[in-house]
């Protein structure tokens, strides 16, 4: 079927979405400080072109009367359900109009771009061109991170960062001899979840061959590449994300030859991570370890600990979650929830989304996070399929310490990914065979 200008405008917002949201942070940041009058109109664009390619999907799905091909779809009945209980819960529980806006745009951004882009791979191609802006992004980000190493810590304030906006820098437990860098991401640990994603695709495509080693220029780019997201990680000092995308590449590697390792050498591989475990514990009064692994400086560092904060907000969470059955409203919590009375703080992915929408709310959200996740599982032979799955294993165990999906480059790249790998695959081969 012949692609008509409308659909192609269409690919063109969802590409720009995806291209642009990597260097969001820094442009906003930038454009806000030459027009503070419209600080929050620049940062809303992605949401602004959301709604515009909404609005054009449905024209399109009505054109080529393809509504029988989304609405049976249970994951687009799970999306409809999810944003229909945020709309409700906004009106019975009505924060203000900017906290209410604000709530929306961050609980449902990345959930709205996975439902435009599975929608756009279904009903047209253009898989290609999805996935070679994500990478150009990828690049874009671990290369700037890794090129932090030789700049002056405090680079980016020269475009607007500060503490009234983006921080340029932040350091472990306020150690300086351990700086974390941002990249062009809103902080070091989104760039953390940002870089194991990144690597568990990577691990994905050279197991399952998709890349030419024999090559000696992809075999060059391939090994700059990695090196680049592995200091990425590294100077986010991002603890989960550490664990996370060393389990995303585990995940990768023991897809891909579980079947074939004996038991002894899963015995041995328990012994020696419970080995390498323990040591770290035991290590934990050196200055390296103790800065790196526990953020607990040992020279003097913050009056309160990240360790104890995290506890007093998994505290906190809890009670609301036990006491709030229907949740507290939309823009609640986060940094919806400043522009409210009551601002709240919430560093788990799954309790700030209870707390916004209740027990109802995270029941829909988890179950449409574990059944993209199985689709994922179900189609890993896709190099795609398994480097989003293995990534987002390790994001939704990010999310247990930090909301995770609150960062619209992580959540929008990483749900993007996922409707591409699952709805893109097949039709990308019929065309390939036609």
């Amino acid at each position: 079927m012949k692609v008509s200008f409308l659909e192609k405008s269409y690919i063109a917002i969802l590409m720009a979405i995806f291209a642009g949201i990597v260097v969001h942070a820094p442009l906003s940041v930038w454009l806000g400080t030459i027009f503070p009058n419209y600080s929050l109109a620049i940062k809303s664009w992605k949401e602004i072109l959301l709604i515009i390619a909404a609005l054009v999907a449905i024209s399109i799905i009505t054109k080529r009367k393809a509504w029988h091909d989304i609405l049976p779809d249970r994951l687009c009945q799970l999306i409809a359900a999810y944003i229909a209980i945020h709309l409700v819960l906004m009106l019975v529980f009505y924060q203000s109009a900017i906290a209410s806006m604000a709530g929306l745009a961050i609980d449902l951004r990345y959930v709205v771009f996975f439902w435009l882009v599975y929608v756009a791979m279904k009903l047209l191609q253009y898989r290609r061109y999805l996935l070679w802006t994500a990478i150009v992004g990828a690049c874009v980000v671990v290369g700037f991170a890794t090129l932090q190493l030789f700049l002056p810590a405090d680079i980016l304030s020269h475009i607007g960062y500060s503490k009234d906006t983006i921080m340029p820098y932040l350091t472990v437990d306020k150690n300086p001899d351990f700086v974390r860098v941002n990249s062009t991401l809103r902080g070091p640990n989104p760039l953390g979840a940002y870089a194991g994603m990144v690597l568990g695709l990577l691990a994905a495509a050279l197991v399952r061959k998709k890349l030419d080693l024999r090559n000696q220029k992809v075999r060059v780019l391939t090994i700059a590449f990695a090196v680049c997201s592995l200091v990425a990680l590294w100077l986010s000092y991002s603890r989960s994300a550490l664990v996370a995308s060393a389990i995303a590449v585990l995940i990768v590697g023991l897809a891909t030859i579980a079947r074939r390792l004996p038991a002894k050498a899963w015995i041995i591989g328990s012994v020696l991570v419970f080995a390498a475990a323990g040591g770290l514990i035991a290590s934990r009064d050196n200055s390296f370890v103790s800065n790196i692994l526990f953020h607990e400086n040992l020279q003097g560092g913050s009056s309160v600990s990240s360790n104890e904060q995290h506890i007093d907000s998994l505290a906190y969470g809890l009670d609301r979650l036990v006491h709030q059955p229907f949740g507290a409203g939309i823009g609640s919590t986060g940094s919806a929830s400043l522009y409210g009375n009551e601002p709240v703080v919430i560093e788990n992915q799954y309790l700030f989304v209870a707390h916004e929408t209740g027990w109802a709310g995270i029941v829909l959200f988890i179950t449409l996070f574990i059944l993209v996740l199985c689709r994922l599982w179900r189609t890993r032979s896709d190099w795609l399929s398994l480097g989003v799955f293995a990534s987002g294993v390790g994001l939704g165990l990010i999310g247990l310490l930090q909301p995770v999906w609150v960062d619209d480059t992580v959540s929008i790249v990483w749900w993007g990914l996922a409707a591409i790998a699952l709805a893109g695959k097949g039709m990308y081969e019929r065309k390939k065979t036609q």
